[in-house]
């Protein structure tokens, strides 16, 4: 079986997309989680946030245009279990190039496979671009599975069904036959207003299978962290924002396995089924 690849995406920005990116690989990994992150966003915030110089040719650029292994631009970073496959501002020239490729979207998938097949993580997390274009296609056709970071307001909403039906049509069409929704986070989410209640509750009456219990709240500290170059954990590793981010961790690997096979109770990522909620607030 090969590792599993998950594409965060959302084609609105400013949802809490490469925030969740970060800290959801960074708490996978502090689980004992060996995670491989890829940056594909050309704005290459996930790279800067945990600590990673922007450098020229360093990106997965020349990689989709060549038979160059994947393997040849890991990066490690300063948490450990968790590698990182940075991006750069020259990437954002891919969405021209890899579209006048033959299979140009499959270019992200064909760079994947060696690496999936062989196991060497636990787990392959992509960060998306806020847009639908060539990259985050391509993205979607290589994952198994998108988790999209929703924020708290009512445009979001409106957003989600663009995507959900972007991630139907490549799943019947036959452009990723794998493609499945994941899971739905929240973000942003502020317990004082009626606004947000009212978003989640949305959600929850129309995909309640989908939704994660977790909520990331409104989080000062998360804010600050992708400036120290860490994830929250590693910043402020009590804030209500860790505690989200690592009860979201908690969450995904107990849907994964449970979607595998029956859950081990003996196993440390085994939850019982009343999972409460995390810290509500802004910090």
């Amino acid at each position: 079986m090969s590792t599993p690849i998950i594409a965060v995406a959302n084609q609105k920005g400013g949802v809490g997309k490469t925030t969740t990116a970060v800290n959801l690989a960074a708490c996978l990994a502090e689980r004992r989680k060996k995670i491989l992150l890829i940056d594909l966003d050309p704005q290459a915030n996930a790279t800067s946030g945990l600590g990673v110089e922007k450098t020229a040719g360093a990106s997965i650029y020349d990689i989709l245009l060549s038979e160059q292994p994947l393997t040849d631009i890991i990066q490690t970073t300063a948490m450990p279990r968790l590698d990182l496959v940075a991006s750069e501002v020259d990437l954002a020239g891919a969405e021209i190039d890899v579209a006048r490729a033959d299979h140009y979207l499959q270019r992200l998938t064909m760079a994947l496979e060696p690496l999936a097949a062989s196991r060497r993580y636990d787990f392959i997390l992509i960060d998306c671009p806020p847009s639908l274009g060539i990259l985050t296609l391509n993205a979607l056709c290589a994952a198994d599975g998108i988790l999209i970071p929703m924020q708290c307001e009512y445009y979001a909403l409106e957003g989600i069904s663009v995507i959900l039906n972007t991630v139907a049509k490549l799943h019947d069409s036959g452009a990723a036959p794998r493609l499945a929704v994941e899971g739905i986070v929240m973000t942003m989410y502020d317990m004082r207003t009626n606004l947000s209640r009212q978003v989640v509750g949305e959600i929850q009456t129309h995909f309640p299978d989908k939704i994660y219990t977790s909520l990331v709240p409104r989080s000062v500290r998360l804010a600050e962290a992708p400036s120290h170059g860490l994830p929250v954990i590693a910043y402020d590793p009590n804030c209500t924002g860790a505690a989200a981010y690592r009860q979201l961790a908690r969450e995904f690997l107990k849907r994964r396995k449970a979607a595998e096979a029956d859950p081990d109770p003996n196993d440390p990522d085994a939850l019982p089924d009343d999972l409460p909620h995390a810290p509500d607030g802004s910090v």
